[in-house]
């Protein structure tokens, strides 16, 4: 017999695959979690298959929910893409536009630019992720994805913005009362901890200073950058965070090896959306590192 799926059904589907659980998918459906979980035994049972496997993780899609999953999303994609046909020939461009970024490029680079944006396309709503980890794009976690990456995800498509680049730096104040001396691995260091051990910039300093004894450690580039301003100490900082700080001055650098691309991304079946579009070519136009 044929099944009886329809959108709606493929709706709940992807808001269980991106909530991950029942009540993650009843706040993105607005609906309570005993009707989600009906709504799926009833889908199941219609299907004759499962579609999730229960865990301590939450609900995991089977071979099947992928599969349907793909047809959900080019379906989803479709229809945002003919609402924004049906409205661009009214009216100004409209939306939620959700944005994911490190809390480094956030502050340091999207916030003080993000308002041009914002008063152009007021119609347009912004959700700021910020957050280390890479959003799955491909479950909408996040619409777009601004990263400081080499070599940005092959299942992606993007825009490279520029090259973010990274210096050793010392506050006037921490030089003044600490002359700096001839081998850096002699003074206080500050550097990331251990949950961001991949991070470039450690990485760079094992390899030039493997006996470094760091005095100050940090979970995130954005607060090892402010302890360096307040003095306790020298740090690899990015460029573009303090180079309107007058009283930030380099130690060593700029550092080559640890130059990175900055891309904006974004999933194939949603680039062409017009809000998606229009971010794209702003930060394209507007955005100096």
């Amino acid at each position: 017999m044929q099944s009886k799926l329809g959108l709606s059904d493929l709706e709940l589907l992807l808001a269980v695959i991106r909530g991950r659980t029942l009540n993650g998918a009843a706040e993105r459906l607005k609906l309570d979690s005993s009707t989600v979980f009906r709504s799926i035994k009833r889908i199941e049972q219609d299907l004759g298959e499962r579609l999730f496997e229960r865990s301590k993780q939450g609900y995991l899609a089977t071979e099947l929910a992928l599969k349907l999953a793909v047809h959900a999303e080019r379906i989803e994609s479709q229809l945002q893409e003919a609402r924004e046909t049906a409205y661009s020939t009214a009216g100004e461009p409209s939306g939620v536009l959700r944005i994911t970024t490190t809390d480094t490029i956030l502050h340091g680079l999207l916030l003080p630019l993000i308002d041009q944006f914002a008063i152009a396309y007021p119609r347009i709503d912004l959700e700021l992720i910020a957050t280390n980890t890479l959003a799955d794009l491909s479950r909408r976690d996040a619409d777009v994805a601004i990263r400081a990456t080499r070599k940005p995800p092959e299942h992606l498509v993007g825009t490279r913005l520029g090259t973010i680049s990274a210096a050793v730096y010392a506050s006037r104040s921490f030089l003044q009362r600490t002359p700096v001396p001839v081998e850096l691995g002699e003074i206080d260091w500050i550097a990331l901890d251990e949950s961001l051990a991949d991070h470039p910039s450690l990485k760079w300093q094992r390899a030039h200073y493997p006996k470094l004894a760091v005095r100050y450690r940090c979970n995130s580039v954005l607060s090892l950058t402010g302890c360096v301003i307040h003095g306790l100490g020298v740090g690899v900082v990015p460029m573009f965070l303090v180079r309107n700080n007058p009283e930030m001055e380099i130690v060593k650098g700029p550092l080559k090896e640890l130059d990175t691309d900055l891309w904006i991304l974004a999933h194939p079946d949603i680039r062409h959306l017009q809000r998606v579009k229009l971010l794209f070519d702003f930060l394209k136009n507007t955005l100096v590192i």
